[in-house]
C-alpha cells in the first residue's frame, strides 16, 4: 500500500453521486399494509369504556374493603398513637396528630396534652361532625381510670385532632 501524505482517503473520488440511481436489489414498491376493506371500530370504543367505567366502579366498591370503615381506620390511628406514647415514641405520635395540632403543640408537649392518665387502650368510637365535617370520637381508657375522647379527622388519611375528658 502507498501512504499517501496530506490526502484524505477517499478525497479524489467525486461525491456528487453518492446515492445510487441503478437497479436494486428490490425493485417492487412496498406492498399496501391494509388491504381489507375498513371496519368501523365503535366495538372496540364501546368495550374499552364500558371497561374503564367497570374498572372505576369496581375501584369505588373495593376501596372500602381495602382501607377499611372510617370507624375501623379511627380505631387504628388511635391505637398506633396511644402505643406511640406508652414507649415515648413522640416523633410517631407527632406524625399521627392533624396540622392544627401540630402547629399547636411541639413534640414534647403531646405526652402532657393527649395522654395524663397513663397508657391508654381504644374502647369504642362514635361517628360525629364538626363544623360540617365528619369525624370520628374515640372513646380511650386510662391506666389510673380515668377516660377521655379523642377525636379523628380525615386529613391525607386519618390523623388525631384533639382530645376531651370525658
Amino acid at each position: 500500500m502507498e501512504a499517501t501524505r496530506g490526502v484524505e482517503r477517499g478525497a479524489d473520488r467525486d461525491r456528487s453521486r453518492a446515492v445510487s440511481t441503478g437497479p436494486y436489489l428490490y425493485d417492487d414498491d412496498p406492498a399496501p399494509l391494509h388491504t381489507g376493506t375498513p371496519r368501523p371500530a365503535r366495538a372496540l370504543i364501546l368495550a374499552v369504556i364500558g371497561g374503564t367505567v367497570a374498572v372505576a366502579v369496581g375501584m369505588a366498591v373495593g376501596l372500602p374493603l381495602v382501607k377499611g370503615s372510617p370507624e375501623e381506620q379511627a380505631r387504628e390511628v388511635s391505637g398506633v398513637f396511644l402505643a406511640a406514647l406508652a414507649q415515648d415514641d413522640l416523633e410517631t405520635a407527632y406524625g399521627l396528630l392533624c396540622a392544627e395540632e401540630r402547629a399547636r403543640l411541639a413534640p414534647q408537649a403531646v405526652p402532657t396534652e393527649y395522654a395524663p392518665g397513663g397508657t391508654g387502650e381504644v374502647t369504642g368510637t362514635t361517628a360525629d361532625e364538626v363544623d360540617g365535617a365528619p369525624v370520628q370520637r374515640v372513646e380511650v381508657a386510662w391506666s389510673d381510670g380515668s377516660t377521655s375522647t379523642l377525636t379523628v379527622v380525615s386529613q391525607q388519611g386519618p390523623r388525631v385532632c384533639g382530645t376531651a375528658a370525658a
